[in-house]
Order: C-alpha cells, then structure tokens, then sequence
C-alpha cells in the first residue's frame, strides 16, 4: 500500500517545518558553497574524480576540517569515511538549528538515519576473490576466511546503525533512534516517519539524514557489475540518455532538523521552511507501474502551481530517468535534475535534494539551470516539489513550502 504523511487535517501547530540543515558534497561543505556552485555566472561546472574508477567518474566530497564537528581526532580515527561524513553533516545540521551543545534538547531529539550496509574490508574482499578460484574447497574456503579474517564486529559489511552510534556519541542525540535501510527509499521512508510522527505528536524535534562514500573501492564495484553507472565521459542527467544512461555516484552527506511548528515556535528558532506532504510507494517498475504512483502521490500534494518548481532526483538510470522526466514535464514546472550537479548518493539523496529546496524557498529563488534543457525560473519561489525515484524500486515526492 502507498505510504504519505497526512496534511489536510494536521493542526499547524503539528506542522513539520525544518530548522536546520546540515549539507556537505563535491560542491562544498554548507549551503552557502552550494549557493555559489549552482549560480556560477559563468554556467554550472561539475566536480568530477575521472581517474580513481575508470571508466566510471564520480563526484568526490569536498575536502572537510574535520575537527570542526567531530573534535576528537580518537572518534575521527574509529569510524570509517561514510560515518565521518555523516556525523559531520548531523554536527552542521544540529549546528545550524542552534541545537547542538544543548543537553535538554538533544536529550528530545529523535534520531532517524537512512543508511546502506557500511563500508568492507577491501583487503580482505580482494584476499578471498583472489584466492576462490585456486582454492581445492572453494566452499570450505570462503567460510574459513569469514569467519578468521572479519573482525567480530562486522558481517560482510560495518552495522549500518554504526552511523546513529557516532552521531550520538560525538553530538550527545540521545532520544529514540532507528535506522532505515534500502538505498533511496530509505531516505524517503526516513522524513517520511519524522513528518508523520510529529503531526502525530509522538515528538517535536528530529535529526533525520544519512551518508554515502562514493570513493570506497566496492561501492563503484558494487553498481559497476549491475551496469547501472554512466561510463565514459560525463554528461548532465537528461543528455545521458544519447550515451545509454547510468548514475554517476557521489560522496554525500545531508541530516535535517524537523520539528513541529510549535516547538520551533517555542524554542525561538528560524524556520527556513515546511514540509507540507511526504508520500512513498514502490512497484516492479513494469512499464507505466511507476508513473501511476508518481501521479497518485501528487494527487495528494497540496501543490499550487504558482510560484512552484521540482527538484528531481532522477539517477541518470536509462528507463528510470526517462519514464520520471517524462512525466514531470507534463507538469508544465521548471525543473532541475540535480544529480547532474550533486551525483547520485542513495540513501541520503532525498534528504540532500530537500536542504536544497529548504534553501532555494528561504532565498525564494531557484537556481540556475543545470544543462540546457533546463528552464530559466524568474519569477519569486514559493513551494519546491522533490521527487525521488530509486534506480532500481522505490518512488517517493514530497512538497517543500514556506514557513
């Protein structure tokens, strides 16, 4: 059944409205950087790493002061790069909502991180695929090396909730934490349940994100063998479809503030914008499936056409990205692709593409053009619509508004 936090009936006082962003990619480490990439006068250049992963290029993270949000250099050491970029992200987000360092708060904020399966060993994943085929008992060697080469905290990969583990221990969030797992819908379901609990009253302040290392030597690995990457030169979202398609994959990390408008109200916060409907579905992607709950979903978004835009988080994935752009050009709505400027991160790429729009809505003005067949958008901005529709499964929108 299609999932949607419920709008019309919410008490504004249970509005879900964010406080605070927390945003770090290839274009920078706060949104101010993102501001000044996405309007460069001269036309939008992309930042690329074309030469770790040939012939897949990717987006590298911007070079972080670490000690700026993780001080202590022992934490920084014991977690692995997707958990440092998370709890950095978390750290700037708990930062700018004027939260972080304050005990009463954090002691109510609700944690929910969308992560994937943690980072592997690659020295013992390239033990194991070198020494299989020599083996005498493939079998019997692959299950001798699980179980003595891995350390007896990790399976295949790191716990995914080691990441909600570090942000807790280096920034003090200690209410309820959940982690979802499931690439993009997990980042969806992720505000999803925020948005829902808060007109529900079953809490006011959330810190909601996620993470992605792109420069990890399986993860490239990893979508490399389904065929999913853009190989070769880099092209923008739409102008992929010439080249067959494919993602380009990013290091990412994005974490919201949500609380209720009461609470934000109460605390004497900033709001910098609302989050009028969430909504996720997911289908076997045969063909139409995926438009049909696209349309339903939207259907239920309380959307005024004037004044509105769509930040799409099409993956650059042949049929996903044509069938997703397809539709939301019957829309009649400037759109921008933005993983032609962000790449794809997964899990935490719904979030990213909703701190963008979170921004765009405070400045009421939307960024420039990403290519060239995006339009121009020159009148003031005053709602964003964000979809997100997963490479493989998962559909999911929600609608950004003003405070």
């Amino acid at each position: 059944m299609p999932e949607q936090s419920p709008h019309d009936a919410v008490d504004p006082k249970r509005d879900a409205v964010i406080t605070g962003i927390g945003l770090v990619s290839c274009l920078g480490a706060d949104l101010a950087a993102h501001h000044v990439a996405l309007n460069n006068p001269a036309g939008f250049a992309p930042v690329l790493d074309a030469t770790s992963f040939p012939p897949y290029p990717l987006h590298p993270l911007v070079a972080l002061e670490w000690d700026r949000q993780i001080p202590k250099r022992q934490d920084q050491r014991q977690m692995e790069p997707w958990q440092r970029i998370g709890t950095y992200a978390a750290g700037e987000a708990l930062q700018n909502a004027g939260i972080k360092a304050n005990p009463d708060l954090l002691a109510r904020t609700h944690m929910i991180v969308a992560a994937g399966g943690g980072e592997r060993d690659a020295a013992v994943d390239a033990a194991i695929l070198s020494g299989l085929p020599k083996a005498e008992n493939p079998a019997a060697f692959l299950n001798e090396h699980l179980l003595t080469d891995l350390r007896p905290t990790l399976f295949l990969a790191q716990l995914s909730n080691l990441l909600a583990g570090n942000i807790s221990i280096v920034h003090g969030v200690v209410g309820s934490s959940r982690t979802f797992m499931g690439e993009e819908a997990a980042g969806v379901d992720a505000v999803r349940t925020a948005v829902a609990r808060i007109a529900a009253g079953q809490g006011d302040l959330f810190l909601v994100g996620g993470a992605q290392n792109a420069q990890r030597p399986e993860t490239p690995t990893l979508y490399a063998m389904g065929h999913t990457l853009l190989s070769g030169d880099f092209a923008p979202v739409r102008a992929r479809q010439a080249k067959r398609g494919g993602m380009v994959l990013s290091s990412l990390g994005a974490f919201l503030v949500i609380e209720s408008r009461a609470h934000a109200q109460a605390r004497g916060a900033a709001i910098i914008a609302r989050i009028a409907a969430v909504a996720s579905d997911r289908c076997p992607r045969e063909p139409g499936q995926a438009t049909a709950n696209a349309r339903r979903q939207l259907a239920a978004m309380p959307l005024n056409p004037t004044g509105a835009a769509i930040l799409s988080g099409a993956t650059g994935l042949a049929a996903p990205t044509q069938e997703e752009l397809a539709f939301l050009d019957t829309l009649g709505l400037p759109i921008r692709a933005t993983a032609t400027a962000l790449g794809h991160a997964m899990e935490p790429s719904f979030i990213a593409n909703l701190a963008l729009a979170a921004d765009a809505i405070a400045r009421q003005t939307l960024f420039a053009p990403l290519e060239p067949a995006e339009a121009p958008m020159a009148t003031p901005l005053t709602q964003v619509l964000v979809t997100a529709w997963g490479h493989w499964r998962g559909e999911g929108m929600a609608l950004v508004t003003q405070a």
